[in-house]
């Protein structure tokens, strides 16, 4: 299979740029020899004389959309090493608009203008001076015509979804109209100019021909495993068992405190607060991929309901997804009931007394004479926790409060049963970087040592500075645990309300916490940030210090920020009352970055000097705002001006 400089993240590398500079030249070379290097020729299409710009058009669209259909189809690549253009219905109809009303004026575009440049036309290189100017006239502007910009974002949408038909049926359709389109642009030249020159001709019928049985190609092929997952896979993992999980087996790996396993009961909250196996977590299925991304291919999901339909529903969703770690439970919670925590004494079959004593542990781990009491819910956003919740819930072991002050202040007193950790014991030098996040296997040890396991509630207690709390949170997301929350107010807000404060040390068992098997999908490095910073395809926010940002003040090796960055100091999203420091409320913090970024699922790239004040921006767009497309420049600053090549802005260079 091919793997794209796209899906590599390499098209910034040499190796692009070579063979983008080779496509570049081969283009323009067919446009030539198309005839593109005549104004005169392109205006022919406006009356009737010359349809060279249609013919030459649609084949290059039914080529490339036969090619990569064709592709997908046979496994040569896959959809994800593949750039899709977003569809952004504001902006793209009127820049088509206004790309119309140029081409009319001047019968060039950029493209044909700069081989027209090649063929020595004076108009052409007047026309691509206005472009020029144009793109720096919009780079000035940017702070205006932004809203424009993104205006209709919808994200990536396929003409062939909304049509309620398949891709590859799709091409067909198209490569359909084409070559009528092809005969008809023939015809009408014959009719107004009297030239046609390849109406009727073996050379259009072979053409013809040869794009049908392609477009045929494509919808008759059967997709293999790489456009999507086998269906024969998953009947085979089906038929052999391999997406099941036994009760008796869950039971024990539920008592042995087994870290990798996270049991999602779908059923209704009614019914789960009702009664659930313990350590279970309760999603219903709308929300299943959502709630499961952190966990795609890390550790073991295992899906229940009363019954078995729903949960293999949702199980093959999942796979269709690319979740290969997603199990269902034999026979739902009936047969773990029936299998599990039904009473000796009922049972129709005899028990040998290791049987028994079998079947009264489970009993007594999963019942304790009552039903266990229910897993801390995540909730929804925002997730912060006030303090009257945190001393509701002190003392329960799926609980873990971590303390992030410094250690005088924590021995001095902290909430009771807290342990305290200091968010810098989750970075280190990573690449010759100073100050980056830990790799996950290293955090994952960290959390073994703390007694978390993927089913603990963390709750993070800060002091004044909020985005040492947040450090560990992002630490957190970094190996999947997403069952946190920060206490809003802090240590501050807890003792001003003179709640519980005790000096002792908590008693805690470690754990063994399962790591990841990928990388993170939220941490991005200097060349994603540099490649975005160039096409302006994401919002950058810097949250240093203005005076950082503008380089009027620096202690890095270099003084400004990253090329198109705005600035947002992190302190602006806290408020700080009687040393108490709160997040402002949610509505103020979305009107604030609404002026930053068009929309939800706008790309956002959030940095600071090291990560640390970064993590706090993180928290607060992803978690208190819902912004579903956010990353983390981890390097940040300090990692950026150190290497010399990256560019720098600052008010003197961008005046």
């Amino acid at each position: 299979m091919i793997a794209t400089f796209f899906g590599q993240d390499a098209l910034s590398s040499n190796a692009a740029f070579v063979l983008s500079l080779l496509l570049g030249f081969g283009f323009g070379f067919a446009l030539e020899q198309a005839g593109f290097g005549s104004s005169r020729r392109l205006a022919g299409i406006f009356y009737f004389r010359d349809m060279t710009v249609l013919r030459v058009m649609f084949t290059a669209m039914v080529t490339a959309m036969l090619g990569l259909q064709l592709a997908l189809v046979l496994g040569v690549v896959s959809a994800d090493q593949v750039y899709f253009l977003p569809t952004i219905y504001g902006a793209q109809i009127v820049g088509g608009l206004l790309f119309g009303v140029g081409f009319v004026l001047s019968s060039w575009c950029p493209g044909t203008a700069a081989v027209g440049l090649a063929s020595g036309r004076l108009d052409a290189l007047i026309f691509l001076g206005g472009a020029a100017l144009g793109s720096i006239l919009f780079n000035e502007m940017y702070g205006f015509v932004a809203p424009l910009a993104s205006w209709g974002d919808s994200g990536v949408k396929f003409a062939w979804a909304s049509l309620g038909m398949s891709g590859p049926v799709f091409a067909l359709l198209f490569a359909t109209v084409a070559v009528a389109a092809f005969w008809g642009s023939e015809w009408i030249e014959k009719k107004v100019a009297g030239t046609g020159p390849y109406l009727g001709s073996p050379f259009l019928k072979a053409f013809s021909v040869t794009i049908l049985v392609a477009a045929f190609a494509v919808a008759m092929l059967p997709p293999t495993a790489s456009t999507r997952p086998s269906e024969a896979a998953l009947l085979q993992a089906m038929d052999a068992g391999e997406d099941h999980i036994d009760p008796d087996e869950l039971a024990d790996r539920l008592m042995a405190g087994d870290a990798s396993l996270l049991v999602v009961d779908i059923r209704t909250p009614a019914e789960f607060a009702a009664f659930h196996i313990r350590t279970a977590v309760n999603v219903v299925a709308a929300d299943l991929t959502e709630f499961l991304a952190p966990h795609k291919n890390r550790g073991i999901i295992v899906l229940y309901s009363n019954g078995m339909t729903h949960p293999a529903q949702a199980r093959d969703a999942l796979a269709r997804l690319g979740f290969n770690n997603a199990y269902i439970l034999t026979d739902g919670l009936r047969g773990f009931m029936e299998q599990i925590l039904k009473p000796v004494s009922l049972r129709t079959a005899p028990l040998s007394a290791r049987q028994a004593a079998k079947v009264n542990a489970w009993r007594a781990f999963f019942l304790g004479g009552a039903t266990a009491p229910a897993p801390v819910p995540v909730g929804d956003l925002p997730r912060l926790v006030e303090t009257g919740w945190l001393q509701q819930h002190l003392g329960r072991d799926d609980v873990r409060i971590i303390d992030v002050r410094p250690q005088p202040a924590y021995n001095g007193g902290h909430i009771p049963g807290s342990v305290r950790m200091d968010p810098e014991h989750f970075r280190g030098v990573i690449g010759g970087v100073s100050s980056m996040l830990l790799p996950a296997e290293m955090i994952a040890r960290q959390l073994g040592l703390l007694g978390v396991t993927p089913q603990t509630m963390v709750i993070l207690v800060p002091s004044e500075k909020v985005h040492d709390a947040t450090l560990i949170a992002i630490a957190l997301e970094r190996v999947g645990h997403t069952r946190y929350a920060i206490l809003n107010g802090g240590w501050e807000q807890w003792l001003a309300e003179k709640r519980p404060v005790d000096t002792a040390l908590p008693l805690i068992t470690a754990t063994t916490y399962p790591t990841p098997a990928g990388p993170d999908n939220f941490t991005v490095d200097y060349r994603t940030v540099l490649a975005h910073s160039q096409r302006r395809t994401a919002v950058l926010i810097d949250v240093r210090p203005a005076e950082a940002f503008t380089g009027k003040k620096s202690d890095e090796a270099r003084a400004g920020h990253v090329p198109v960055a705005v600035n947002r100091p992190f302190t602006s999203d806290v408020s700080t009352t009687n040393g108490v420091s709160r997040f402002l409320p949610v509505s103020e913090l979305a009107a604030a970055y609404a002026k930053l970024i068009p929309s939800a699922d706008s790309p956002v790239i959030v940095s600071c000097r090291t990560g640390h004040q970064a993590s706090q921006a993180f928290f607060v767009l992803r978690h208190l705002l819902g912004y579903r497309n956010v990353s983390w420049y981890d390097g940040g600053w300090s990692e950026w001006s150190s290497r010399p090549e990256l560019p720098v802005e600052t008010p003197a260079s961008s005046g």
